[in-house]
């Protein structure tokens, strides 16, 4: 990239000057730009580079290693094009120390063939892995060299950048180089007030984005590939602050408005207990408590209370519920799949009825004259606690007066549904108390950052009786054995669950499928009544079966990972997951808490395809270790990083630029305390950091 010295600070323009004054950006480039959501020149200086290529230096091709991106200079002395599959372009290359490596191309041009004549010199880059003659690698980006070139070497890391469609990495470096010519002076462009990051050994803005978009020729390479370089720390931990306050707002917001207060005497809170066939954890104790505080208040409470599969979240939301319909309110519960919101019915009715509370059911199957039935209900008050699906949001439903709305498994449910139930209550300024749950533990920096709006509260404790599930991995050679193990599971009575996770034969995936399974299984132990339920199986299919597992009327359940969240069935004492190494461990972890329910020893199974990956092989180990799930919840963050564990958020934020939520754990009280500090002292300014780095990203406030 060309190296300009920065425009005079009294000339630089604002960092919202439009990229029109660039040059080379018309009406077309501007407009793929901003398809892309870079818009401005600050746009350009926070759109931060994904990672690093080391062009600086060049590696012979004997000394490559697999896995180590490097740079070669070699010449061409094979070409072949295969069709056996697919278009296959493959090109050999030699250097002067006679290694030979393979170029591999599968999106090729007939131009590009004629590039690679025998004894054409190349510069390439990229990353060489075992191909089936030796280390190739995979669409290297490369330069033909001329008989007599001798470019010059890099000076310092090439940045690559996150794509924008219809342009060239080459054009995007170029736009970015020319608006990091144009930052302002550290004075102009620094929002912290003087003063208040000392202590943290970290850079100014100025210097941290120039750091990062061009690093200089002594930079720390591998804390700039680790993302733990002082100049990527700064840029974090003032994205960390503005989506804290973000959220922060929301909650501010959302607690500007009122919410009916809910603190009666506690009668049906009493009965409802007194009737309960178990008596309440001392967790459960202490997290109804907390809940119970928010409801008394006149402004709307939002909670999430996580805990494992098992650990009693629904009494504690029925408990809260009666507390709105002692004071003649409303309750809505909403759960992402009608299984799960069956079951949710099922256990309100059987407690709740008994003490002349009317419970509605309202999801999708529920049509006709029945739906109408229900919807009259729901508009009149008669239906005190709502439990239904997804279509408890949709416009038809009124509610007479709603004061609490219940959502399970909340990161299932978008944006937009959530925020329509929670107005489903909305009646001038007034809006419901929202109360969310979750069974996948969530790590404890996650909470702190991706739940600053939320108070978290933690069901930790398991009811008596439950007995740790024993969980083993086992080769797939091993199977037969395993197999007469069920057989004798079954005979004694037991119930067992077989997970697969495909449902019909994949040529591209060495994984068992579950129809192939249930017929395999059928074959194999005559006997045993064998069911199968998957997710392209109607609604009521699935139900049927799950229904007839719990009866007792199916031993073994042959399913795909539909049951992760499902029905509770105390007497399946043994579970077997295939391919447990293609699975995360929240997955693995909710699905082995489908066992050990009942008072019998109960084991998991993890049947695993060998050559397992290092990150495989610590997840299975994981799993056989430790039945805490918030444990397993913070080494999933350790293993896959927050983007997968958190599913929409109520920001509408697609991810983070810079920071990453395991790595930068430690800024969080930093953050905490900076955003505190900036909401108290200086509001305005906290308005800029969240514009800065959200600018107009969709916020949902109080979603």
């Amino acid at each position: 990239m060309a190296r300009r010295s920065a425009v005079t600070p009294a000339l630089a323009p604002s960092g919202d000057t439009a990229l029109a004054v660039l040059a080379g950006v018309g009406p077309a480039v501007a407009a793929k730009l901003a398809a892309r959501g870079l818009a401005s020149l600050q746009d350009l200086w926070l759109h931060l580079p994904l990672r690093y290529e080391d062009r600086t230096a060049l590696t012979r091709i004997q000394d490559l290693r697999n896995g180590v991106p490097a740079q070669v200079e070699a010449r061409v002395v094979a070409v072949d094009r295969g069709m056996r599959f697919r278009p296959t372009l493959k090109v050999a290359v030699e250097d002067e120390g006679q290694g030979t490596l393979v170029l591999r191309f599968f999106h090729f041009r007939q131009q590009q063939v004629a590039q690679f004549a025998v004894g054409t010199r190349l510069r390439c880059f990229g990353t060489p892995k075992p191909g089936q003659l030796g280390l190739e690698i995979v669409h290297p980006s490369y330069e033909i060299l001329g008989r007599n070139d001798d470019p010059a070497l890099g000076d310092s890391l090439d940045p690559v950048y996150p794509t924008v469609e219809g342009m060239g990495p080459a054009t995007l470096r170029r736009l970015i180089g020319q608006a990091l010519d144009r930052l302002p002076e550290e004075s102009t462009l620094e929002l912290l007030p003087p003063g208040w990051l000392d202590g943290l050994a970290l850079p100014s803005l100025r210097s941290a984005l120039l750091t990062v978009h061009r690093p200089p020729p002594d930079a720390n390479l591998a804390a700039l590939a680790a993302g733990t370089h002082p100049a990527q720390r700064r840029l974090a931990l003032e994205e960390l602050l503005a989506h804290h306050l973000s959220l922060r707002r929301q909650r501010i917001a959302l607690q500007a408005h009122h919410a009916p207060p809910l603190a009666g005497p506690g009668r049906l809170c009493k009965a409802l207990l007194k009737q309960l066939p178990f008596a309440l954890t001392g967790a459960q104790k202490r997290v109804f408590g907390e809940i119970r505080d928010d409801l008394a208040k006149p402004r709307p409470m939002l909670r999430l209370v996580q805990g494992d599969v098992g650990s009693g979240k629904t009494v504690v939301a029925a408990l809260a519920a009666m507390l709105a319909v002692e004071q003649g309110k409303q309750v809505a519960l909403a759960a992402p799949t009608e299984l799960l919101a069956e079951q949710h019915l099922t256990n309100l009715r059987g407690w709740l009825e008994p003490l002349g509370v009317q419970v509605a059911w309202l999801a999708g199957k529920v049509t006709g004259k029945a739906r109408s039935k229900v919807l009259e209900q729901v508009a009149n008050g008669q239906a005190q606690v709502v439990v239904g699906t997804h279509a408890l949001m949709q416009d038809a439903v009124v509610f007479h007066d709603l004061a609490l709305a219940i959502v399970d498994e909340q990161h299932r449910f978008g944006v937009h549904q959530r925020l329509a139930l929670r107005d489903k209550g909305a009646g001038g300024r007034s809006v419901p108390h929202q109360l969310v749950m979750t069974a996948t533990p969530i790590p404890r920096t996650l909470a702190m950052s991706e739940y600053a709006d939320l108070d978290v509260s933690a069901i930790d404790e398991l009811p008596p009786g439950r007995t740790p599930v024993q969980t083993v991995a086992l080769n797939n050679d091993r199977r037969p054995e395993l197999i007469e193990r069920i057989a004798l599971a079954c005979r004694e009575g037991r119930q067992v669950y077989w997970v697969c996770t495909l449902i019909e034969e994949n040529d591209e995936l060495d994984a068992t499928p579950a129809q192939a399974t249930y017929e395999s299984l059928q074959a194999l132990l005559p006997g045993v009544r064998v069911g199968l339920v998957h997710g392209r199986l109607k609604a009521s299919e699935k139900l049927a079966t799950m229904v007839a597992f719990k009866a007792g009327q199916i031993d073994l359940l042959v399913a795909t990972t539909v049951i992760e969240v499902g029905v509770d069935v105390p007497n399946a004492s043994l579970m077997v997951i295939e391919n447990a190494e293609r699975l995360g461990l929240a997955q693995l972890h909710q699905l082995r808490g489908r066992v050990g329910r009942g008072s019998a020893v109960s084991r998991c199974v993890l049947l695993y395809q060998a050559r397992l990956s290092a990150m495989a092989r610590e997840r299975l180990e994981t799993m056989r270790q430790t039945n805490d799930g918030f444990v397993i919840a913070e080494k999933d963050l350790e293993l896959r990083g927050p983007g997968e564990l958190l599913g929409t958020r109520q920001t509408g934020l697609a991810g983070f630029r810079m920071a990453d939520l395991a790595r930068d754990a430690d800024l969080l009280p930093e953050v905490h305390a900076l955003a505190e500090r900036l909401l108290g002292e200086k509001p305005a300014v906290a308005d800029r950091v969240v514009d800065r780095w959200i600018g107009s990203a969709v916020k949902y406030a109080g979603a």
